[in-house]
């Protein structure tokens, strides 16, 4: 199910990643993620509704060994029991960036994926190509352009 970022449904990305979401501050929130088994653990930092110039945006951050990532203009999300994992997405001029946080503390980041690329056969594409059109292909179906961070 896709989900714009609210304070309420931070507790669903919390379910899915099997962590619990603290506050820091009132728009932030940090989910740690630890899977024992593989000595892996990641944090996830949640910004919403940050004010640049004027502008708001919802940022994410991951934190993981050895590795930072952060995705801007995140403007919805897939949080899915079954794949175990939260598609964080956002898209801009006809590109998709999503950034996939996975209960088993694993994280993947596809920037600047063409609209061509996600709407093509992707059995068709090269082996690289290929996966981000299949990690990404569940935004495909979000309809964002009635998406707005004004209030109704």
């Amino acid at each position: 199910m896709v989900h714009q970022f609210t304070k309420e449904n931070i507790d669903a990305i919390a379910e899915v990643l099997g962590s619990k979401a603290k506050p820091l501050g009132d728009d932030v929130y940090r989910l740690e993620v630890v899977n024992e088994e593989e000595n892996r653990r990641l944090a996830l930092e949640i910004h919403l509704g940050m004010d640049v110039k004027g502008k708001n945006l919802n940022m994410v951050s991951v934190y993981a060994q050895e590795t930072f990532l952060q995705l801007h203009n995140c403007t919805a999300f897939i949080a899915s029991d079954i794949l175990q994992q939260v598609t964080f997405f956002g898209r801009q001029n006809e590109r998709t960036s999503g950034l996939i946080v996975e209960k088993g503390a694993g994280c993947s980041l596809y920037a600047n994926v063409s609209e061509i690329i996600l709407n093509s056969d992707f059995t068709q594409l090269p082996e690289d190509l290929m996966m981000s059109a299949i990690a990404l292909s569940l935004t495909e179906s979000v309809d964002m352009d009635d998406f707005s961070f004004d209030e109704d």
